[in-house]
């Protein structure tokens, strides 16, 4: 990874660290000699679903941190299906995909004052989806991630205005990584051009190597450009 605007930065969190974007992120982090602290539900049996145990796993932690990327995320809840049509919507999905999707990277969130440092740069960048876009649903369909990630969107771009009041030097953004080759995609990947892993990786790290400041609050994609709301 490229010194930019992270010059001298060292200090790491993934969160999702176990999830093929999160291995990806963590080994280009430590191959460009940074500290990499991990959260996830296989090693730490992280349960972003739940609030107290988000608090209590963060208050763990070592910060500040000057770069913190939140990996979590799901397609569909475990034995379902993105939503196809209105006549398969679902509540208990809908109020699964809003746990997992928005509710627990919001409380996250919540406590990102106490993970960055106050003076020096930082960035928290949250994996978002493309589909979350308003103004980008041209197809329609995938109702509950659809909904899920813009409302994501809008936590981040909240959470953007309000930390800048104590941490000015801070970036929060949302980053969609495009389509990538791992489980978690392994049923959609023949509609769409996908990457591996390492290369998505690769990518986010570029697109966050070069923020600044003023772009908090932003929602890029994997190459750096801004997605419509």
């Amino acid at each position: 990874m490229r010194r930019s605007y992270l010059f001298g930065m060292k200090n790491s969190l993934v969160i999702g660290s176990s999830g093929g974007i999160g291995v990806a992120l963590c080994n280009a982090l430590l191959e460009g000699g940074w500290n990499v602290d991990t959260v996830s539900r296989r090693q730490d049996g992280f349960d972003i679903t739940n609030e107290t145990h988000i608090q209590n796993l963060l208050n763990t932690l070592r910060p500040p941190y000057e770069l913190v990327i939140v990996a979590t995320g799901q397609l569909a809840p475990e034995g379902s299906r993105p939503e196809r049509s209105l006549r398969e919507l679902s509540a208990q999905q809908f109020a699964e995909q809003f746990a997992v999707n928005t509710i627990g990277p919001a409380m996250i969130l919540a406590h990102s004052a106490k993970l960055l440092p106050r003076k020096r740069p930082s960035v928290i960048a949250v994996l978002s989806a493309r589909v979350g876009s308003i103004g980008d649903n041209r197809l329609g369909g995938w109702y509950s991630y659809r909904a899920s990630k813009a409302a994501l969107n809008q936590m981040v771009k909240s959470a953007s205005i309000e930390l800048a009041r104590t941490h000015p030097s801070a970036t929060c953004v949302a980053v969609h990584p495009g389509t990538v080759a791992t489980r978690f995609t392994q049923d959609y990947q023949q509609n769409h051009k996908t990457v591996p892993p390492n290369v998505a990786a690769h990518n986010i790290l570029h697109v966050l190597d070069r923020l600044e400041p003023v772009q908090t609050g932003g929602f890029f994609d994997w190459a750096g450009k801004p997605i419509p709301w």
